[in-house]
């Protein structure tokens, strides 16, 4: 088992990493005075698979586990669906003290942050997640949103969990599809903060395309704690977080322009990354940038390329992204490990890169 610490001034939080640790639950869950009841939400797979035992756990602190189920995915992260589960809280007479815990990947992660921090104007809430790309990532660091049609996360807080507990068991049961997702994200810190773990990527992946155990239970911790640094040093998304963006604006705008039911998460990512890396070469990066990229990714079993949208949509889909701030803002990469936001890009720079990809 690993432990990590998430050291935010005044309400630091322990991410815990393991095999069988959503079965202990309760032995990590830090004291929640007055609390009687845990509000769980998770979709209805996750639920049948892994709400028994966090039930059991939490029963041993003498608190009652009541599910209230989403759809799947980022169908998920509407605000017709917050709508429905804050009005089950208040029918429910969930109280402040009350838990809210998020039971799944990261988009029932985001609307459980969401839920949890705005009912009662903030509950504790408590990070259960199920994906490899929520334990590497978006359980960890306070961020929660609903989507709108116009874009990802538009809407939404930080709020940080009091605990997140990630069961490695739980990436065993994972489609192929969704478990390369989650290398995506994994693939990021590699590029961007830990240089380590690229080498040993690059060397080997075979465990972790094996999902052994052990070896899956260091890489979660090795991202865990390259995302704590971050989020230690930047809770807002103001300056060094904004690193962990690397790949994430042309692949929200993919997502957005696919209307979330295209391309997944972790694909449309990789795709980011590929450009990324090739604007990293035209602002003076390493010239070998992009090759390498496409090999680690493409090693990870994700596509680096497919089908693009018009130049024109992309365009358009990224003057929507958060990151926008009088021009589209990227996180390019100097070298491997060094990352840096590049403000103002030229829109004639972004479309040659794209039509060398394949845009129209």
């Amino acid at each position: 088992m690993e432990r990590v610490t998430v050291p935010i001034p005044g309400r630091s939080y322990d991410v815990v990493i393991g095999q069988d640790v959503l079965g202990r639950a309760d032995a990590f869950v830090p004291d929640l005075p007055g609390a009687t009841r845990a509000f769980v939400i998770a979709d209805r797979t996750v639920a049948d698979a892994w709400f028994v035992p966090l039930c059991d756990a939490l029963a041993r602190r003498a608190v009652h586990a009541v599910l209230l189920t989403v759809p799947a995915g980022e169908a998920a992260k509407t605000l017709d669906v917050y709508r429905t589960l804050v009005h089950q809280l208040a029918t429910q007479e969930a109280h402040r003290d009350d838990p809210v815990v998020a039971l799944g990947g990261g988009s029932t992660g985001d609307l459980g942050g969401f839920v949890a921090s705005t009912y009662m104007r903030g509950t504790p809430f408590v990070q259960v997640p199920t994906t490899l790309t929520a334990q590497v990532d978006a359980a960890i660091g306070g961020k929660t949103a609903v989507n709108l049609p116009e874009g990802k996360n538009l809407v939404g807080t930080f709020h940080q969990p009091v605990v997140v507990i990630s069961e490695i068991g739980a990436l065993a049961t994972l489609s192929d599809r969704e478990f390369r997702s989650g290398l995506a994200e994994v693939a990021k810190y590699a590029l961007t903060l830990d240089v380590d773990l690229l080498d040993e990527l690059e060397r080997d992946p075979g465990p972790v395309l094996a999902r052994e155990p052990d070896a899956l239970e260091r890489l979660v911790g090795r991202c865990a704690r390259a995302k704590a640094g971050c989020v230690s040093e930047d809770e807002r998304d103001a300056g060094k977080r904004m690193v962990l963006n690397y790949g994430h604006t042309l692949g929200h705008a993919l997502e957005r322009i696919d209307a979330f039911a295209g391309r997944s998460h972790g694909e449309a990512i990789a795709v980011g990354m590929v450009f990324a890396a090739r604007l990293s070469a035209a602002l003076s990066g390493p010239a070998d940038l992009p090759a390498r990229t496409t090999r680690l990714l493409s090693s990870l079993g994700l596509e680096t390329d497919g089908p693009l949208p018009s130049a024109d949509e992309i365009v358009r889909a990224f003057a929507l992204d958060k990151k926008f701030h009088r021009g589209i803002r990227f996180v390019v990469l100097r070298d491997v490990g060094r990352p840096e936001v590049a403000d103002r890009v030229g829109e004639a720079e972004i479309r040659r890169i794209l039509h060398e990809m394949g845009a129209t």
